[in-house]
């Protein structure tokens, strides 16, 4: 019988997503009457700009001549695309980066899993509690943790735990840690980083010889013109960080893919006998082997991002969701609930009401509202207690969740103490 990756079996019954899907799945086909408004996955709703769409045909009826024509593209992806990139998102704010540092991909999901490939198996590894879940579970399934322990973390991982009480800021690592996973904004939190902290982070890093894997893909939702939208936006940074960002969410690309991740010309490891290697190298040498690229079509839409058409639309995107967040942070602060995020990102974290843990505060809103939502605990243990809500969604639905929860699903103390 072929032998398995026994690590696979050391995961947690089902990656979080996924399960939600079963529960939400048996649900629906137990009342199929039920009108299911759902604000739990990140996934965009409203249409990809025009911008981009109108680029991406065009490149279709070029793809249909003798002259237009793409097969096989550059695996680290166009050039042009690349320097827009570089051009726009970076050197705009400062950030001595270059469209040759820069590598197009299909998700940064994807890349925050894959960049492993390059990193040694001995690497000390930190994460925040709670977390993208890819970040902890692609570690499980390389073998790089031991087991789960009856909160769901893993042996060998280094937890940093973010809550209300800290601010949802990490701390230091008070030992040498190697591989240090960081998003902001944060998901699941929706809390931010300033100037200060990551500078910290960076330090700490050059310090220890560490490597930051940054997480930028919430980056668009910013509003506070003082916060950093890169990692880049700090001194140091190329010598200790590598960034992942994706289209999926400014411009709608999740069932489009498009993404990049930034390596810096000049970001060191080693080996296990002490060689040096330059990453850029590896992860060049990991895709070739590895990757085709994204097709020519979604580039030549992801190009038109930086269009002028193309960043007014997108920002219009943003803002339409932004809205949609701070309409659930309104209305959840008004029954009386504990609301965290949602001014800077995305997503609403919200502390369950008192008695009632992250489950059953999903089966609560499933059954008594028809809203579905994501767990606390799903990102983490430190996660127990915290709720996630996504602006992503129509502007009726998510008002239209708000009423329901308010109206009938709160427990009755949560729902007395806001009369």
């Amino acid at each position: 019988m072929v032998q398995i990756n026994g690590n696979y079996l050391k995961l947690k019954a089902g990656y979080l997503f996924p399960e939600i899907a079963r529960r939400v799945k048996a649900f629906a086909e137990a009342h199929p009457e039920a009108q299911l408004i759902r604000l739990g996955i990140g996934d965009v709703t409203e249409p990809l700009p025009l911008a981009c769409r109108e680029a991406m045909k065009t490149a279709i009826d070029a793809m249909g001549t003798h002259e237009g024509f793409h097969g096989y593209g550059p695996e680290q992806g166009y050039l042009w695309l690349r320097e827009a990139i570089a051009k726009h998102d970076f050197q705009a704010r400062g950030c001595q980066i270059s469209a040759e540092e820069i590598f197009v991909s299909d998700g940064s999901k994807c890349d925050s899993a894959n960049i492993l490939d390059i990193l040694g198996p001995e690497n000390r590894i930190a994460v925040t509690d709670p977390v993208y879940p890819v970040y902890v579970d692609s570690n499980v399934m390389a073998g790089r943790t031991g087991d789960a322990d009856g909160n769901g973390q893993y042996g060998g991982l280094t937890y940093l735990p973010i809550n209300a009480e800290n601010g949802f800021s990490a701390q230091i690592p008070s030992e040498p840690v190697d591989l240090i996973y960081l998003c902001f904004p944060n998901n699941p939190t929706g809390a931010v980083a300033t100037r200060e902290q990551l500078k910290a982070w960076v330090d700490y890093a050059c310090a220890n010889g560490a490597l930051i894997l940054f997480d930028a893909a919430y980056e668009a939702f910013i509003q506070d013109p003082e916060l950093p939208h890169s990692i880049y936006e700090i001194d140091g940074a190329r010598e200790c960080a590598i960034e992942f960002r994706s289209f999926s969410k400014n411009a709608g690309f999740t069932g489009t893919r498009c993404a990049i991740t930034v390596v810096p010309r000049g970001l060191m490891g080693s080996s296990a006998d002490g060689e040096s290697a330059e990453l850029w190298a590896l992860w060049n040498r990991r895709q070739s082997t590895k990757f085709n690229g994204v097709s020519y079509v979604v580039q030549r839409g992801a190009e038109a991002v930086y269009s002028a058409e193309g960043q007014a639309q997108v920002k219009a995107l943003v803002a339409f969701y932004m809205e949609n967040a701070a309409i659930i942070r309104r209305e959840l602060t008004a029954a009386g609930l504990e609301v965290y995020g949602g001014e800077q990102a995305p997503y609403v974290w919200l502390k369950t009401p008192e008695g009632v843990d992250s489950w059953g505060f999903f089966d609560q809103l499933l059954n008594e509202a028809h809203v579905v939502g994501t767990p606390g605990s799903g990102f983490g243990a430190a996660g127990e207690g915290y709720f996630r809500l996504s602006a992503f969604n129509s502007r009726a639905n998510v008002e239209e969740a708000m009423t329901r929860i308010a109206r009938g699903c709160l427990m009755p103390a949560t729902a007395g103490a806001a009369a």
